[in-house]
């Protein structure tokens, strides 16, 4: 009987979600083979509202689902059915054309958007959570250095030294700091990098202390200095288009968007792996303003490591399924690509 109102109850979010109209036991018996008489649809579907898993919105015979009733389906969700070839495909074609991490970022904002019609949310990689791929330092005039920092998550930092000229002319000198700061370096998180390079400068000759520490210095402010986190968010207009989706009036949930600080913290919830999707839905979500909406999210990285968090957020009339078969497959895309 458990598996039977489960059933009934899948086939109600199945139907609201594609009519957005409440959903009768006569039109139940008509789209699903659910193999059982109308009053046994009847008494299944009163069961559930007793539950608090179904409501009738007003006085239609026809039933929607609460949040409680979309969060038994999405816990109850056997697989995530996987995207197809072609979508596989187009997904892999349209983020490999992008040239720099802003790109990757905007593109899979925009790509997320379009393939759910939600919006689409990522939060850039995290300073604290990447590690130093490679460190250039190139003379650019008789006076200066360029100091080019490369993390594994794609992000690029340059800084310009103003050091001797006699520091610039020596390409020896240029070369053995570059090689010192690589080997001290190279596959360290930020933080510890700093720390192991500032006894770098006792490893050179005493005349050339002086350009290594102002090498260093500027090297430091690249590792440590605090960056406001950042999230790129695209598809807002899609919310505009299913006003019918919402109790009263956009306004709270575009108020919430604008606050990065609370999509932050909303991405956390991609803690616990790459594999792992969140799903908040309603009033589960924590800002006020966001209580009509459920937001779909997973964490990315390189490796192993995750490095930041991206989803969708929609009404809490939302084709969960899809969602998170999309929102699982860009992350994976987007991982692979920064881990290239």
């Amino acid at each position: 009987m458990q598996d039977r109102r489960l059933a009934v109850l899948g086939a109600i979010v199945q139907d609201y979600v594609s009519t957005s109209e409440p959903v009768g036991s006569k039109s139940l018996l008509e789209r699903h083979q659910l193999g059982v008489s109308a009053a046994t649809i009847r008494n299944d579907m009163a069961a559930l509202e007793e539950d608090g898993l179904i409501v009738a919105p007003h006085t239609s015979a026809g039933r929607i689902p609460t949040d409680a009733g979309y969060r038994l389906f999405v816990d109850r969700l056997l697989a995530i059915k996987p995207m197809s070839r072609a979508e596989q495909a187009a997904i892999a074609e349209f983020l490999s054309g992008a040239v720099d991490l802003d790109d990757v970022v905007d593109r899979t904002v925009r790509l997320l958007a379009s393939l759910t019609r939600q919006v689409a949310v990522m939060q850039y990689p995290s300073l604290t959570r990447s590690d130093v791929r490679h460190i250039e330092l190139v003379p650019v005039g008789e006076t200066r250095l360029m100091l080019v920092l490369i993390t594994t998550t794609g992000r690029v930092e340059q800084r310009t030294i103003e050091v001797a000229r006699e520091a610039v002319a020596d390409e020896d000198l240029v070369a053995r700091l570059r090689a010192g700061i690589n080997a001290t370096a190279s596959g360290r998180r930020l933080g510890e990098a700093a720390a192991a390079l500032s006894v770098l400068p006792d490893s050179f000759a005493p005349s050339e202390r002086d350009v290594v520490r102002r090498v260093i210095g500027a090297l430091d402010e690249a590792l440590i200095e605090e960056r406001e986190e950042r999230v790129v968010m695209a598809g807002t207009a899609n919310l505009a288009r299913r006003p019918g989706d919402f109790p009263a009036t956009l306004e709270p949930v575009l108020d919430a968007l604008e606050q990065h600080v609370v999509l932050l913290r909303l991405l956390s919830t991609a803690e616990g792996g790459q594999q792992h999707i969140a799903v908040r839905i309603g009033h589960e979500n924590p800002v006020t303003g966001l209580q009509s909406t459920s937001m779909v999210t997973t964490g990315y990285g390189t490796g192993g490591d995750l490095v930041g968090g991206l989803g969708v957020l929609g009404p809490t009339r939302m084709d969960y399924p899809a969602s998170m078969a999309a929102v699982r497959a860009v992350a994976a895309y987007v991982s692979a690509l920064l881990t290239q």
